[in-house]
């Protein structure tokens, strides 16, 4: 089966096998949907799931459980978000990330010089959200929180062979959670924090054409989104767990790849392609089915 290139993976390359798991049959006007170039596939978990064909490119449908509507719902709440350096709520979190960070160090102020240890670009970390905004410290504190080990791990620089110019922690983790959001097609009109991104962002975004369908997409629109639906039914916590593993995954691609600071978006990218490749690996519908995910419990 070939089909073309769609809003993000490349479908036509997924193996039959991965495809076989979401595949049920065409609809009452399968004929007809076939010479439309429409097929539809079922995923475990997700009632329909319709890739539309217009042109060169393809236009994912999904129809969602009300359990998954919900979990979707409460995560584009969290994603919409901004951080908000005069909010009691925030600057609590902030300092429970400094807490898990370095137990037992002190925090001065949250504007500090503390806070270029853990890779933040100033003294006052609040001005290094607006490209993700509030989730991206929430994301910092559950991989804090629930892989502690690892956590430290990534943040001292622990393993392999560094280089002389590292990627900042803090930053590149403001980063992973922006690139999972894009990743996932999660921003959407009336659930965006598109008031959070930088200038240069949305004109980049506009230059290319991109800012509408950036901004205005409803629901997942992506395979990888599809996939991610199904982990999201299985856990509500599916995101923050992708994050922590792509924070990890991220970790080793830059050792192999022997990087430095200038190669950062290199290696972001490399990041995104391995989880989607693992995304679409046959058998793989928890989070906890990705390969990558043992990475998070080596250490």
């Amino acid at each position: 089966m070939n089909i073309d290139r769609g809003y993000g993976v490349d479908v036509g390359s997924v193996s039959s096998s991965s495809i076989a798991r979401f595949a049920y049959g065409v609809t009452s006007s399968s004929s007809a949907d076939a010479t439309n170039g429409t097929l539809a596939w079922r995923a475990k978990g997700v009632r329909c799931v319709c890739i539309q064909r217009k042109g060169t490119y393809e236009r994912i449908s999904i129809n969602l459980t009300a359990l998954q509507e919900e979990r979707l719902r409460r995560l584009k709440h969290r994603i919409k978000a901004c951080f908000d350096s005069s909010h009691p709520h925030h600057q609590e979190a902030l300092k429970a990330l400094w807490s898990a960070a370095y137990p037992g160090e002190e925090l001065h102020g949250l504007i500090s010089e503390q806070w270029k240890e853990m890779g933040w670009q100033g003294r006052d970390p609040s001005t290094d959200f607006r490209g993700a905004g509030f989730i991206a410290l929430e994301n910092l504190l559950f991989f804090a929180k629930t892989f502690s080990a690892s956590f430290q791990y990534v943040l001292n620089k622990q393993g392999g062979k560094r280089a002389t110019w590292e990627y900042p922690f803090a930053v590149a983790g403001v980063n992973i959670t922006f690139m999972i959001i894009q990743m996932l097609d999660l921003h959407s009109c009336k659930n965006s924090h598109i008031q959070c991104f930088d200038l240069s962002l949305m004109f980049y975004l506009k230059r290319a054409h991109l800012f509408q369908s950036y901004a205005f997409a409803a629901k997942p629109r992506t395979l990888i989104g599809a996939v991610f639906m199904q982990m999201l039914a299985e856990d509500e916590w599916a995101f923050d767990l992708l994050y922590c593993i792509a924070f990890v995954v991220m970790d080793a691609q830059w050792l192999a790849k022997n990087a430095s600071y200038m190669d950062f978006n290199e290696v972001l990218k490399s990041t995104r392609a391995q989880l989607e490749k693992e995304f679409l690996l046959e058998d793989v519908y928890r989070i906890e089915d990705m390969p990558s995910y043992n990475l998070l419990c080596q250490y």
